[in-house]
């Protein structure tokens, strides 16, 4: 079959074209502005890239089927055509996904607000190490395995559960066509204030992906999120709840963090579990891995969901050898004056949980703070507030400019001239940005100031390329 992508260079529609191409489909793609890291991972595999949108080109290709991603909408050349001919059969990325690979596996889709690449990663890997040969598709690109995306030949696969809608033509959620009989809900808020209305709207999609889990599935909660909690009791499966308080099914407890990493213990129903000693920083990524270690036992191990019996194979020390996801907590530089970490940033209560730990694990230094609104929630004006209070955490802020900024009316439009003088009138000096060559100026220059005796830890978030700043800082930086 001649499947063709349409939006094929964003990172689930690009992997997911490898993923078509493993399963013997001729694949091909469109996109406009054709950029790495997928354009070269895309051409290294062999797949025809198209650039730009162009209806002609797509009626002489004669593809049989096209999977639009949610970024496309109507206005688009191609799109269009498919509307008009009705000669060629349209479907969206996630219901492509669930009806030519998820239908036959045993899917662990992981969903939550944030933490999803992470913890799908770190279950793929923990799977892989299992020789389980699992198959996956992550929205990132994972420092321990071979790509985002591997067809795999065992029985597990394991996806990213976006809550986010299927396409300009399907307003379900993704997760919905995913067919879950493992899940994983790591926390919930309000989030893509551009598709749901408020906290309540998105836990009502939740609650339609937990109605999908079959009665021998399992689903694995945030037992200490009172947004999930919400949702419950589900009788039609079996329940898991995992976080720090002592009354969960799987607890997180002696939390301990430095400079250097983290360090925790798991206890089962009880029983202790193991301990672990990772890079990573922060109790959220211990839930991340909490839940990753108990999702892949079970995909590899159907337990007695009433026995209090360890869950296993795994050992808690595996997930030491877990190294990330690239720009996830990415230490750019290092040095006794200065530090320079890149991660990905879209919603404050990650951005707030994030520089809390860092404060924690970086005590003696300055902490600089560089984030770019860029997704469709951190763009919104909804967020200001939230926005506002997260970045307060640092001792100081640069807002670069809020990408696309023309796309929005401007009392719908993160304003963040306004967040950078509420944040300066609380004693935290910050500056907005429109040129985003200033903004690397004048983060250079604080750069220059760092001392052994004041230290900087300088952050920078974002969900895409902060105008290639943190790189080019961190070049500047070693010169």
């Amino acid at each position: 079959m001649f499947t063709y992508f349409l939006g094929i260079c964003g990172t689930a529609m690009g992997n997911a074209a490898l993923l078509a191409q493993a399963a013997g489909h001729r694949v091909e793609g469109a996109d406009s502005g054709i950029y790495p890291p997928m354009s070269d991972v895309l051409q290294n595999a062999g797949i025809t890239v198209h650039d730009g949108y162009c209806a002609e080109r797509l009626a002489q290709l004669k593809p049989d089927r096209v999977v639009v991603g949610n970024a496309l909408s109507r206005g688009n050349p191609e799109v269009e055509w498919l509307l008009r001919e009705r000669s060629v059969e349209m479907v969206s990325l996630p219901d492509l996904l669930g009806r030519e690979i998820l239908h036959q596996r045993l899917p662990v889709v992981i969903t939550g607000t944030h933490g999803k690449t992470t913890t799908a990663t770190l279950t793929a890997h923990l799977l892989h190490c299992a020789r389980t040969e699992p198959g996956w598709l992550i929205g990132g690109i994972p420092l321990n395995l071979p790509s985002g995306a591997e067809l795999g030949e065992g029985e597990p696969f394991v996806i990213e559960g976006d809550e986010y809608d299927s396409a300009f033509f399907d307003k379900r959620s993704k997760f919905i066509h995913y067919r879950p009989r493992i899940a994983v809900i790591n926390n919930l808020e309000f989030d893509h204030a551009d598709i749901f209305r408020d906290l309540a709207d998105v836990q009502r999609t939740f609650s339609h992906f937990l109605k999908l889990i079959p009665a021998d599935g399992v689903v694995l909660v945030n037992g200490d999120d009172s947004n999930i909690a919400a949702l419950l009791p589900v009788p039609w499966t079996h329940l898991i709840r995992v976080g720090m308080d002592g009354d969960n099914d799987l607890q997180i407890s002696d939390f301990e963090q430095d400079s250097r990493g983290s360090a925790f213990s798991l206890r089962w129903r009880g029983q202790h579990w193991g301990r672990c000693q990772w890079q990573l920083h922060g109790i959220f990524n211990a839930r991340n891995a909490a839940m990753a270690i108990l999702a892949a036992a079970f995909a590899q191990n159907r337990p007695k969901f009433d026995s209090d019996a360890l869950p296993g194979p795994f050992p808690v020390t595996a997930l030491s050898t877990f190294k990330g996801v690239r720009r996830r907590q990415d230490r750019l530089h290092h040095s006794q004056a200065l530090t320079l970490l890149e991660d990905f940033g879209h919603h404050p209560t990650a951005i707030a949980e994030m520089l809390k730990s860092l404060r924690l694990s970086y005590p003696e230094h300055r902490l600089v703070v560089c984030f770019e609104p860029r997704s469709n929630s951190a763009r919104s004006s909804a967020f200001a507030v939230p926005f506002t209070e997260a970045l307060a955490h640092a001792d100081n802020v640069y807002l670069a400019p809020v990408h696309r900024a023309e796309a929005l009316a401007e009392s719908e439009r993160l304003d963040t001239v306004t967040m950078a003088a509420q944040l300066t009138a609380r004693g935290i000096p910050a500056a907005a940005f429109c040129d985003p060559e200033d903004l690397y100026q004048s983060l250079l220059a604080t750069t220059q100031q760092a001392t052994i005796e004041q230290p900087l830890l300088v952050v920078c978030f974002t969900n895409g390329a902060l105008y290639g700043i943190p790189p080019r800082l961190a070049r500047e930086i070693k010169s």
